[in-house]
């Protein structure tokens, strides 16, 4: 059994089946297992990493792993906040802790935003009549996918001011686009799962550390102790299939290893780069069809500071500084162990839709990194850097483009003992971003154990069920439709 990748999909696979009993062997193209999330060491000792992730409220699954793995890698619930070059802009409290109101009541109510107008809040009502007919099926993919979130916003009434301010900040760092350049469908996903569907939802932890120190060294020390194998530096260039349409080997250069099952766990941009190398997916018009799927460049950049900050709360998003350019920043002495008794301030800023930047040197960077922050703390601007990291990440992170998901792939392919997995996987599951990856390779996994025959499936814990106004909500709406579709013409373009 081969995994290929070793993120957060590629080691649930690995983990479970290697608890199963499995002989499996998990190939990481990369120096180190985790992919762009683990993190490492600069030459001089200190931590850093490809952006900051936060743990939200929802990820049932990732924290039954941690119970499981018996770590404690995350800081208590944190505050956030937003900014704009105008200052402060927006202040989210800690949802969990207020009393629970009817979903999306209580984030409306709790949520206080500086400047925006109430009258502007309210025209995002109409939008919860998107929000009951998503409902993450393939019909709901299809019927979305090909409008983007400017239009789904314009067309359900959602004043300028509050798009402007409010939703597309949300994407430019939750799907990392100016929304003309994202999925209605994807947005409606987002949108719910983490703000709408609960009210605790937007409640997020931080690792204490690098996810590679804290969760995935630990995570493939267990599996190695249950018979894994992990094996970084191995790039992926194809696969051996029989005349049974069957996988039975992979290809790492000179090296094949032996396979039952393949389960590839690895990013849009990797998988496209494993395909143009191997004449066995080019084969397949599935495969081919990724190259219509793109990616986001991501600047992640670490400063350290000469002096203590006062930094209100640790994890801020910005917007408005560059017209499709979403950005946040992070205090690292707030949120990791490493830093707590730091003489100065150590910042973590990670820009998203950053392809602007990229071509920059370390000290353009860097002044504009100081300049951004000074504008929304002022004592930075006094401050001086002593040192820093910029980390460049071209075509790093999915994006979920206006009519993408008709080429991404399921779990199961044409071949019949290769399944995918990931964060741009279809599923059904309802979960996003780190928490979908895992989940996806926990199903990858299972259909794994189902085309062999043998192990225990791993347990996915679902989504939260819908509070009942959402799910009485779905179900008329569902009944309407069904009824128009009997006695009226169908006016979705498929």
């Amino acid at each position: 059994m081969v995994v290929v990748g070793a993120g957060w999909a590629g080691l649930g696979a690995t983990y479970h089946l290697a608890k199963q009993g499995y002989n499996v062997t998990l190939l990481e193209a990369g120096p180190y297992p985790g992919g762009l999330v683990a993190g490492w060491k600069t030459p001089g000792g200190k931590s850093v990493e490809a952006g900051i992730h936060g743990f939200w409220y929802p990820y049932r699954n990732i924290f039954a792993l941690i119970n499981e793995l018996d770590i404690n890698p995350f800081t208590t619930w944190t505050r956030s906040a937003q900014y704009s070059p105008a200052g402060l802009e927006v202040e989210s409290p800690i949802f969990q802790e207020l009393p629970q109101l009817p979903a999306p009541l209580g984030t409306f109510l709790y949520t206080y935003f500086q400047r925006l107008p109430l009258i502007d809040r309210l025209s995002a009502l109409p939008l919860l009549y998107a929000v009951v007919d998503f409902d993450n099926s393939d019909a709901a993919w299809r019927r979305y996918d090909s409008v983007t979130a400017r239009e789904l916003f314009k067309d359900f009434g959602v004043s300028a001011r509050l798009y402007r301010d409010a939703f597309e900040p949300m994407l430019l760092v939750g799907l990392f686009a100016p929304g003309e350049q994202c999925s209605a469908a994807a947005t409606l996903g987002m949108l719910y799962y983490f703000i709408l569907a609960h009210q605790p939802n937007f409640d997020v932890v931080w690792c204490r550390g690098t996810v590679g120190e804290k969760i995935f060294r630990p995570w493939v020390e267990k599996i190695e102790k249950a018979g894994g194998k992990v094996l970084a530096k191995h790039r992926v260039t194809d696969l051996i299939i029989d005349d049974q349409n069957r996988a039975t080997g992979v290809v790492c250069g000179d090296q094949v290893f032996n396979a039952d099952a393949v389960v590839f766990a690895v990013g849009v941009t990797g998988m496209k780069k494993i395909v143009s190398s191997s004449p066995s997916l080019q084969s397949r018009e599935e495969f081919r069809n990724l190259n219509n799927l793109g990616a986001i460049d991501v600047l992640a950049t670490r400063l350290w500071f000469d002096r203590k900050i006062d930094i209100p709360r640790p994890s801020n998003a910005c917007f408005g500084f560059d017209v499709t350019t979403g950005w946040t920043f992070f205090d690292l002495n707030a949120l990791h162990d490493e830093y707590h008794n730091e003489p100065g301030t150590v910042i973590e800023a990670d820009f998203y839709h950053a392809n602007q930047f990229l071509g920059l040197s370390d000290e353009e960077i860097i002044p504009i990194v100081q300049n951004y922050l000074a504008t929304c703390v002022p004592a930075f601007k006094q401050a001086k850097v002593i040192d820093s990291s910029v980390i460049r990440l071209p075509n790093a992170v999915t994006h979920f483009a206006p009519g993408s998901y008709r080429y991404m792939l399921p779990a199961r392919t044409s071949f019949a003992n290769v399944f995918m997995s990931g964060d741009w996987i279809i599923n059904r599951h309802g979960s996003w971003s780190q928490e979908k990856a895992y989940v996806t390779g926990l199903e990858a996994a299972n259909f794994v154990m189902s085309y062999l025959g043998n192990g225990q499936p791993a347990e996915i814990l679902p989504v939260h069920e819908d509070e009942v106004h959402i799910k009485i909500g779905r179900s008329l709406n569902e009944n309407v439709r069904n009824l128009s579709k009997s006695i009226l013409p169908n006016f979705w373009l498929p």
